[in-house]
């Protein structure tokens, strides 16, 4: 893929958040979802004495970022695993503390690029959605098995979809017909199931419906779940977590353990505080910071980004 296709999104913004722990010998930045190599690129580049461990789930992803990097993928040690395996990979590697992890969470622009994979709804393909084209569930299969109301669980509470059972009714009369394959098939059949009015307003009729399907296939919360921790234990006292998100579901999880790490154990007005009630964590944004309307022009895939980042002051009691 040509770098002039992979736009990055707020590039500048991540490389200054980790850059200023980066700049020193054998510094070590966890790029959990490695995609193209856009933002490790940007880091390698600024920062000549770190290395990245760069994690993704996705062999293709893994492959097109070595291709991408050309000489700095000397720099990278290119791991094919979920981000909720932080924990494994550096031990496996040896690694005892990182000095930053980055998340970009979310479909990637090589997944949402290639028209088979099946995560657009503007094209027509097969109804896919892993993120791991190797191995899994396909958003297929979901579709074809899933009970009524497990389909409407999943578009609820992954897609935040008003119209959940009656799109989850749909699916279930359509596929005694014939297997739902295709993302032509599944984007009509949701255009159909909405009202009218609610068509015309709120983006694609489809978005939040593939939403949760990707997320269900792909497990994507579990693991965030499970990863955040993992990442925060890691990093050093002075090291910094950075984490792009792009829907309120993927947001609200890092706001929740990002403002429990960074909250003191005393009152505050208290004239002495003891080093184990001083809070983990400080943040280094405040609230979510979003993408301004000149990149947004640039890069539409930025409009609903969501940035976070915060930095370790101590170790934990």
């Amino acid at each position: 893929m040509d770098r002039a296709d992979h736009v990055p999104v707020l590039l500048r913004r991540v490389v200054d958040l980790v850059a200023p722990v980066l700049e020193h010998e054998d510094a070590v930045l966890v790029d959990a979802t490695l995609g193209l190599g856009g933002h490790t690129e940007a880091v390698l580049r600024r920062c000549p004495q770190a290395r990245v461990v760069g994690v993704d789930r996705d062999p293709q992803a893994l492959e097109s970022a070595r291709q991408r990097l050309g000489d700095l993928a000397d720099r990278v040690t290119f791991v094919h695993a979920v981000y909720d395996e932080i924990e494994a990979t550096l031990a496996g590697l040896g690694i005892t503390r990182i000095d930053a992890a980055l998340f970009d969470l979310g479909v990637s622009s090589l997944q949402l690029d290639r028209v088979e994979r099946g995560f657009a709804y503007a094209t027509d393909a097969p109804l896919d959605m892993r993120m791991d084209a190797t191995s899994g569930t396909r958003a297929a299969d979901v579709l074809a098995t899933y009970s009524q109301d497990e389909l409407t669980r999943v578009l609820r509470d992954y897609g935040e979809e008003r119209f959940a059972k009656r799109i989850a009714a749909a699916i279930v009369r359509a596929r005694r017909d014939a297997p739902l394959e295709r993302t032509g098939q599944l984007v009509e059949l949701v255009r159909d199931a909405i009202p009218a009015p609610a068509r015309r307003r709120g983006g694609h009729p489809a978005k939040r419906t593939f939403q949760a399907l990707r997320i269900e296939v792909n497990h994507e919360l579990d693991a965030l779940r499970r990863a955040l921790p993992q990442a925060i234990d890691a990093v050093c006292v002075g090291g910094r977590l950075v984490v792009l998100s792009y829907h309120s579901l993927e947001d609200r999880m890092v706001k929740r353990q990002l403002a429990s790490r960074s909250r003191s154990s005393l009152p505050e007005g208290l004239p002495v505080r003891s080093d184990e009630a001083q809070a983990e964590w400080r943040l280094l944004t405040r609230g979510a910071e979003q993408a301004s309307d000149e990149e947004v022009a640039a890069n539409p895939r930025a409009r609903s980004v969501r940035l976070r980042a915060a930095e370790r002051l101590r170790e934990a009691a």
